[in-house]
């Protein structure tokens, strides 16, 4: 079996974020171009660059320093200084003095529960991703774009070696995930290419590695029906993804399924798992509302 790597690495590896070589580019990631946002009469500069601060926050990442937002966010130092100390004052992050850095506080977890208890998709596919896992032993997870990345809303572990540490919150990339590219085979063409422009020019690097494989899978993906991963996102790990839009919802949602790839074949997710998936989406679009 090949070696698991410990979660910062796999944050590291899906999320170009983390990497302190790369580029920030996180305004660049927003639905806007910055100008256009900041040109609106209703957008709220001060606000938004709070709201960048707690985004900079990764899976794995219990504190960063003032010199980590710098450097992600791309905003002056003076800036981030007092932007930090609002939220703290807000209870949204804490500060340790003794380290000189910043964690998130309970201000941001009640946000995200909030978020999480009302949602009616995340309430209805619980059950049935429950009974999903249970039935195909493999990991199930839920989740929707967020910016250019693929955030979890929902994941049911059954197979512990096919998780690697993910769970709800966790952001894979939309070009290298089977979630992200199920998302992107979804789209009209002209959608799609525009987020990919978008995300070409947030993370020039990975896009020049990716988009060969990405557009490959993506034409699978529109093929089957299904988007499939035999070892190319990790290579301890099969997994198909989905893509649906729940009754009621304006946003496209996805399903996956994941499993160590010495405990089920490619075979498999071909006949089994990949239409036991699809049922489920289609089921979960007829009842959620």
């Amino acid at each position: 079996m090949p070696n698991v790597p410990t979660t910062a690495a796999i944050d590291a590896a899906l999320d170009p974020a983390l990497d302190s070589s790369r580029q920030p580019a996180r305004e660049a990631a927003s639905g806007k171009p910055a100008g256009e946002r900041e040109s609106d009469p209703n957008f709220v500069t001060a606000l938004a660059r709070g709201l960048e601060l707690l985004r900079c926050f990764r899976t794995g990442e219990a504190m960063l320093g003032n010199q980590d937002f710098v450097r992600r966010t791309g905003f002056p130092k003076a800036t981030v200084s007092r932007l930090a100390g609002t939220l703290v004052q807000l209870g949204y992050l804490r500060y340790d003095a003794s380290l000189g850095k910043y964690a998130l506080d309970a201000g941001v977890l009640a946000l995200g529960f909030s978020y999480l208890s009302a949602s009616n998709v995340v309430a209805l596919a619980r059950p049935h991703m429950l009974a999903f896992a249970q039935t195909h032993g493999v990991s199930v997870s839920l989740g929707k774009r967020e910016r250019l990345e693929v955030i979890y809303l929902e994941s049911i572990r059954n197979d512990a070696g096919a998780m690697l540490g993910l769970g709800v919150g966790s952001r894979l990339s939309l070009v290298s995930s089977s979630m992200g590219r199920a998302y992107l085979a979804a789209l009209p063409s002209a959608r799609r290419e525009r987020v990919l422009a978008e995300f070409a020019q947030a993370y020039p690097e990975q896009w020049r590695q990716q988009e060969a494989p990405m557009r490959a899978a993506l034409e699978a993906a529109e093929r089957l029906g299904y988007s499939p991963s035999f070892r190319d996102w990790h290579p301890a790990i099969h997994a198909c993804a989905v893509a649906f839009r729940p009754i009621g919802e304006r946003d496209i949602h996805m399903l996956s399924c994941s499993a160590s790839y010495g405990a089920v074949s490619e075979q498999d997710f071909h006949d089994r798992l990949a239409p036991a998936l699809r049922a489920l989406a289609e089921r979960l679009s007829d009842t959620t509302g």
